[in-house]
């Protein structure tokens, strides 16, 4: 069993590698087995050092995912509540997101998806390029009108 201050000299290593969250750590020190009061202690100490910032956190996972990832707002948001970030942490990161990136980014994802997807009729195609952009995390109204400019030569609406 490793003592309190290898365990913080391990997460400190951790830490520097990549940006990391509280939640992170009090999984790594569960698995360490130390007592609470020593989880407590080392996690105080690392916030003190900014080793780990949870808005600092937040802004870098934000970035990174709708970025790199091509994940929208809704996905993010709920990755960082799994991560126990606080509302005006998160909330804070998301609105720094460029919208006419966040845009971009949504089109292109979509654009390229139509061209690998296969389907009965318009209507198919845009079933399942709107589930796909869902399941990314994107909002249902962005993906609609993304949809709508992309597919204007797919007849994609029902008779009347």
């Amino acid at each position: 069993m490793k003592t309190e201050s290898e365990v913080l000299n391990s997460l400190a290593r951790y830490c520097s590698q990549a940006e990391r969250c509280v939640f992170d750590l009090h999984r790594k020190i569960r698995e360490a087995e130390l007592p609470e009061d020593a989880e407590t202690r080392i996690i105080e100490r690392l916030v003190e050092e900014k080793f780990v910032d949870d808005a600092r956190y937040a802004r870098s996972f934000v970035n990174d995912k709708y970025r790199f990832n091509h994940w929208g707002r809704i996905k993010i948001v709920y990755e960082l509540k799994i991560r126990n970030i606080s509302p005006e942490l998160y909330t804070e990161a998301i609105n720094l997101i460029n919208e006419d990136e966040y845009m971009a980014i949504l089109e292109e994802l979509l654009r390229s998806k139509k061209r690998a997807v296969k389907g009965r009729d318009g209507r198919d195609i845009f079933a399942k390029l709107l589930r796909f952009a869902s399941s990314r995390g994107y909002e249902p109204s962005l993906i609609i009108s993304t949809l709508k400019k992309i597919l204007k030569d797919i007849d994609y609406e029902e008779d009347d």
